[in-house]
Order: structure tokens, then C-alpha cells, then sequence
């Protein structure tokens, strides 16, 4: 059998940056070509980063995608590159004469394209557009109609990105019928739990290479985990999870036919043929123009990652997400209400894991409600993981604005978080910090935050992290450091202590809302699952509290529409997942 090199670069891309990422390219190809690679894959979108969202309606963009394609192509040539096939995800237009799907000729398109000796030698666009959760590529994209087929080093090679391998039919079943050697994925697939359960059962069902982004953007995390498994489903290698890696690898594949079909096949599909190098490569074989000989033994680097345990792949996510939005947005440094309590340690944790505790700064704000443990729990923290810290205490503040107004109640209590909220923000300003908003996806569900006060902030790093999950988050969090011999990072107090906003005497969480672990599991089918109210009290909750807790998340939309971004970890994140009207009458209870 032929045995081709495959090259699965599986690295992160900046929506917009058309230079920076062809230059990751570049970069990512010239250390493929040093391993001897056959064919070298990128993500899908990787030259315009993913997603593009309302980018791709602007044919300035299309047209500077197209440019800088071309511009790769050459460079690649130059370098002495050329003669390498190299496969690379970019934002290109239809070429059909005439309009289709409701949109004119010359519609966006999520595509790739295989550059070779100079020139884009082969180009295909995304067949099954996805119009679910986070995406919205019916918005944007028309869909490819062709089922392209490359041959190197005398093997077929087929191509699908991403939603193509998801759903039946389309370029799977097309690629069995053109009689490819391999079907080559290129994704661009966004995290959340349990996922990497979920794609390693796909790609055994229809044997390709899948080749997935690394990084984030915006709210999304792109955990890689790339795979190849061979036609018994056996995985021959697995790429870390939200790390840059170059997996090199050796399959030994069918070789090309010299009838293979051509036409038009499943999904109306037709096979764009194109051919590279007939001569076929076998163990121990003649030098590659572009790296060394392939040895009798098959490579195999950047083979099986050890599998991240479900709370290390949550925490690991959480990092990831926040590391891309401070970096790439031009942030050299985050600001962290500090309140002793759970969740701002566990968001102060994951800042110092994200950018180095260096570049976190962390500021007390007590109020006369303030207890003395919850300061010290605040200082202690920062003593454990090394962040900046400081008091400022509002009291003063307070009670210029309880003179002026005379407020009580309720107005009194959000008084206290709105003017921590603007003493963030003053600082923001004055020092240039990115301030993290703390709240957790509970708060966030039943309104349990004040608007312009704890909800202040650019970027949510837990909003979508359950109370529940937080708790268990920062129990792992501390394991994993004593396990390596370091100090815990999060005091013992603030997960033990009842949770509480400490806005009046005595006060905690459960004074407003039911226990976490009950509320989570109500608002899990709520929220994550869409059950009504009468399935949820049918799975065993009481009427009374069902109607309670889904009255609250239905009053609190205006404020969600508020919050910052923050990772999404989960199948329905507020925000790009959960979209709903503010002004709505429609209750699932009376």
C-alpha cells in the first residue's frame, strides 16, 4: 500500500487578522515540511479566523480573504514550498452565475482551498451548513456542490469540512463512492462538555482525518482534540486538547484507481478531480522534495494525548477562553472584585492560570456589611496566588449617596454593588485593566445580580459555569495544586462558607433562592434541556418552586442581554445559544 504523510496542524487563528494567521501558516507549514510531510492541512477558516459572522457579508472582506489566499499560494512557492500540497480553510464567493437560495451570484462561502506550486489548485466550499446553537451559516454562506478529490503521492484524498462529517448524507457517502483513500476533515469546532465523547464516536462511524482549531474567540473555545482513526475505528492518534500541536503521522491507504469514477454522485455531489503526484511513497521509500525520507517504521508524533478528566477539561476551557479574549483583544492585564467569596476566587484562579498572576489584580471593596472572614478570605487569596492587591473600602462612598437619597430596601442593598461596579470601572479606566464580572450562569439564569454592579465587567469568565459546577471547579482546582506540590490557590473558607452577597446583616443566598444543588437541576432542564414546567415537576420537583424558579428566569432576560461575553462550556450558553425575546408574555406556568 502507498503510504502518504500526513501533516494535521492543529492551531489557533484571529478573526480578521488575514496577515497574522497567513503568516501562522507559513510558519506551521515550513515545520511540516521539516517532518517530510506528503500533504499539510490547516483548520476550516483558518486564513480569516472563525467565526467571521456579519464579515462575510462585506465584499471588502470576501475580496481581501481571496487576496491574501493568493498571496499565500506565492509565498508558499517562494519559500520553496510548492511542490507541497497544502490544505487551508479561508472565506471565498460562489462562483455560480446565477443566484441560488435566495442569494445573489457571488453569495460568501465557508471554503477551502488546496495550494500547490504557486497557485490554488483546487477549491470546495462547505456542503452542510449548520443553522443550530452557535451558528448561523445559512445567514451567511451558500453551500459547495462538488465532492473534491486530490490525489498525492498516488492516493485519493477527499474533502469535508466540519458540518459535512455531522449530518447524513452529503460528502461522507460521496467520498465512499469516488473511492478516496482517505477523507480529510478540516473543522472548526467549538467546545463544550462531553464533546470529545461525542466526536470520537462520529469519526469511528466514517473513518477520516479530522483536523480541529485550536484557541477561542470571543465566547467560544476551540479545544483541537484532532483524531485519525483507521477503517476499524481504532484511533491511530489523538491530538492534545486546547494545545497547539503538529501531528505528523504514516497511513499506509488504498491506492488510487486508475478507473475511479468521476461525475456526479451521492447529494448531487460532483467529483472535482485533481492530481499532484501519481508516484506512491512506501516505507523506506525515495526522499520528499520537501523533507527527509519516510523510514520502514511509520512516524507518528504528537500521537495519543492523555484525555483531560471532565472537571480538568471544563477548568482547561475556562482558561483557554479567557487567555484568547485578553490577548487578543490587546489586554495586558484583568481586574477582579475580590468579595472572599466562591466565585471571585475561583474567576481570580483561572485570570492567574490564564495570564499569570502578574498581570491579575485584585481589589477588596468591603462595605459595613462586610464580614472579617470575607476580607481575610480576599487577602488570602491573593497571598496564595500572588496577584496585586489592594483595599479600597466604599463606606464612605456609601454614605454620601445614603445622605443624599436616603434609599432603603432593596435600592440600599444594589446601592452597595453599583458602587463597587463603578470603582472597577474607575479603575479600568485609569489603569487600563479588563475587569471580569464574576457571576455565574445561576445568578445569571434567576436574576440573582445587580445590573451596573457585580454584572459590571468586559469579559464573564464563569457565565456559564452553574453554582454547583463552581464549587466543584475550585475543589479541583486546589487538588491539582497539592497534587503538584503547590499551594492551593483558593482558600478553604470561601468553599466551605454558606454563599452570600453580604448586602444587609446576616444575609445569604438561600434567603432568595432555593438550595443550589436543587436550583441547578431545575434550571438544567430549563434552560439547558427547553422542558416545560409540567415535564420538570414530572422528573420530581415541587410545583410551587418550579413555578418560582422559572418565573425568575423569565423576568431576568434584560438583564442577561447586559452581561458581558464570557466562555461557553455548555450545549446552551446564554447569549449565542439561548435566544429569547425581552418583552415576551408567554409563561410556562400560571
Amino acid at each position: 500500500m502507498p503510504r502518504l504523510r500526513l501533516a494535521l496542524n492543529q492551531i489557533d487563528s484571529t478573526v480578521g487578522d488575514l496577515a497574522g494567521n497567513a503568516e501562522a501558516v507559513v510558519r506551521w507549514t515550513r515545520h511540516s515540511a521539516g517532518q517530510g510531510a506528503h500533504l499539510v492541512a490547516f483548520p476550516e477558516m483558518m486564513l480569516t479566523g472563525y467565526p467571521v459572522e456579519d464579515l462575510a457579508l462585506r465584499s471588502s472582506f470576501v475580496a481581501a480573504s481571496r487576496a491574501a489566499l493568493v498571496s499565500l499560494a506565492t509565498r508558499l512557492a517562494d519559500e520553496g514550498r510548492g511542490g507541497l500540497p497544502v490544505v487551508v480553510g479561508h472565506l471565498d464567493r460562489s462562483a455560480t452565475a446565477r443566484p441560488k437560495y435566495g442569494q445573489p451570484a457571488g453569495a460568501p462561502q465557508n471554503a477551502v482551498a488546496v495550494l500547490h506550486g504557486g497557485e490554488v489548485v483546487l477549491s470546495l466550499a462547505k456542503h452542510h451548513l449548520p443553522n443550530y446553537g452557535v451558528f448561523d451559516e445559512f445567514r451567511y454562506f451558500v453551500p459547495g456542490d462538488t465532492m473534491p478529490v486530490l490525489r498525492v503521492r498516488g492516493v485519493d484524498v477527499a474533502l469535508a469540512v466540519c458540518e459535512d462529517l455531522w449530518q447524513d448524507g452529503g460528502r461522507v457517502p460521496a467520498a465512499r463512492s469516488a473511492r478516496a483513500g482517505l477523507l480529510l476533515s478540516v473543522n472548526a469546532s467549538p467546545y463544550e462538555r462531553d464533546k470529545d465523547d461525542t466526536r470520537l464516536e462520529l469519526v469511528r462511524n466514517c473513518p477520516p482525518a479530522y483536523l480541529a482549531m485550536a484557541g477561542g474567540q470571543d465566547e467560544l473555545v476551540f479545544d483541537g482534540d484532532s483524531i485519525v482513526v483507521d477503517r476499524d475505528g481504532a484511533v491511530l492518534a489523538r491530538a492534545p486538547q486546547f494545545t497547539e500541536e503538529c501531528v505528523v503521522l504514516d497511513l499506509d491507504l488504498p491506492a488510487a484507481g486508475a478507473d475511479a469514477p468521476t461525475g456526479v454522485v451521492d447529494d448531487g455531489l460532483r467529483i472535482d478531480r485533481v492530481v499532484l503526484s501519481e508516484e506512491p511513497v512506501h516505507g523506506g521509500g525515495p526522499a520528499s522534495s520537501d523533507g527527509p525520507a519516510p523510514s520502514d517504521e511509520p512516524l507518528l508524533s504528537g500521537g495519543h494525548a492523555e484525555r483531560l478528566d471532565d472537571d480538568e477539561e471544563v477548568y482547561a476551557a475556562l482558561v483557554a477562553g479567557l487567555r484568547a479574549y485578553v490577548t487578543k483583544n490587546g489586554f495586558r492585564s484583568v481586574l477582579v472584585g475580590l468579595s472572599g467569596g466562591i466565585d471571585s476566587a475561583l474567576v481570580a484562579a483561572i485570570a492567574c492560570d490564564a495570564v499569570g498572576a502578574r498581570h491579575v489584580h485584585g481589589v477588596s471593596m468591603p462595605s459595613r456589611y462586610s464580614s472579617e472572614h470575607s476580607r481575610s478570605d480576599a487577602a488570602e487569596l491573593a497571598r496564595r496566588t500572588g496577584l496585586h492587591f489592594r483595599t479600597v473600602a466604599i463606606e464612605a462612598m456609601f454614605d454620601a449617596y445614603m445622605g443624599a437619597l436616603g434609599l432603603t430596601g432593596l435600592a440600599e442593598e444594589n446601592l452597595q454593588s453599583r458602587l463597587r461596579g463603578t470603582l472597577l470601572m474607575a479603575l479600568s479606566n485609569q489603569e487600563g485593566h479588563l475587569v471580569l464580572a464574576p457571576g455565574n450562569k445561576s445568578e445569571l439564569a434567576v436574576g440573582y445580580s445587580t445590573l451596573y454592579g457585580d454584572s459590571v465587567g468586559g469579559y464573564g469568565p464563569i457565565k456559564d459555569v452553574y453554582k454547583t459546577s463552581v464549587f466543584r471547579l475550585a475543589e479541583w482546582r486546589n487538588r491539582a495544586a497539592a497534587a503538584r506540590g503547590q499551594t492551593p490557590p483558593i482558600p478553604e473558607n470561601s468553599i466551605t462558607k454558606p454563599p452570600s452577597a453580604e448586602l444587609r446583616p446576616g444575609q445569604v443566598d438561600t434567603d432568595s433562592l432555593p438550595d443550589y444543588p436543587v436550583l441547578d437541576a431545575i434550571l438544567d432542564l430549563y434552560v439547558d434541556r427547553d422542558r416545560g414546567a409540567d415535564e420538570i415537576v414530572a422528573a420530581g420537583y415541587d410545583r410551587e418552586l418550579v413555578t418560582r424558579t422559572l418565573r425568575m428566569v423569565d423576568t431576568a432576560e434584560y438583564k442577561r442581554r447586559q452581561y458581558p461575553p464570557g466562555t461557553k462550556i455548555s450545549a446552551k450558553g446564554f447569549g449565542r445559544d439561548r435566544r429569547l425575546p425581552v418583552t415576551n408574555r408567554w409563561r410556562e406556568t400560571v
